[in-house]
């Protein structure tokens, strides 16, 4: 069955005068970064170039985000919402969105509480392909597989005692050490903590 929230087809495009609101949100950690207005030649040229592209009231001509500051969203999804009169655009953003030097248009604290999860799994990975020097991280991967399961051992045994022994402070800090390690383990591994997510995800939908 095809998924009629990608059938870009459906888009009502009169509804909206020609202009239909797009609604751009970071494809790992789900944050809206911004909201834009597109026109069909816009979304033509935002699937064309792989760079969110906008048609800019103000200027009334098309506008790729980043054209002028380097900042661009390259492209990795769109979706329409049930009215067909409204886009979704999924994309990575290269700096920051916002003109103010945020993430977000939306201010500081616009990232889901979750989201730095997927952002911690992006930069393990990046740790993992560049191994730079000074980095923690690389030292546990050049320590190899058997001493960061060891670690990941340990900081579940002092989570574990944490949590029996300790306050709610000293839980969390071990409980964040422990979920390091175990994205350390998994990259090490070829894997990351998406794919974990994945498996929970199928284990809640066969519940």
């Amino acid at each position: 069955m095809s998924d009629s929230n990608t059938d870009l087809s459906r888009l009502d495009w009169p509804k909206g005068d020609g202009l239909l609101p797009a609604v751009v949100q970071h494809w790992l950690t789900g944050e809206v970064l911004m909201l834009g207005y597109m026109n069909a030649q816009a979304l033509a040229e935002t699937q064309r170039s792989g760079k969110v592209t906008f048609f800019s009231r103000s200027k009334q001509r098309l506008w790729t985000k980043g054209e002028s500051s380097g900042h661009v969203l390259a492209l990795k999804s769109i979706r329409i919402d049930c009215d067909a009169d409204t886009l979704l655009v999924q994309a990575e953003p290269h700096g920051p969105t916002c003109h103010l030097g945020t993430s977000s248009c939306f201010g500081t604290d616009a990232r889901p509480p979750l989201g730095f999860l997927a952002e911690l799994d992006a930069l393990v990975a990046q740790r993992h392909a560049e191994r730079p020097q000074g980095s923690y991280t690389t030292q546990l991967f050049e320590a190899g597989t058997r001493r960061i399961a060891q670690k990941v051992g340990e900081e579940g045994v002092e989570s574990a005692l944490a949590a029996v022994a300790q306050g709610d402070e000293e839980l969390l800090g071990e409980a964040a050490d422990l979920v390091f390690h175990l994205t350390v383990l998994l990259r090490a591994r070829g894997l990351s903590l998406a794919d974990a997510v994945v498996v929970l995800a199928q284990r809640h939908a066969g519940r």
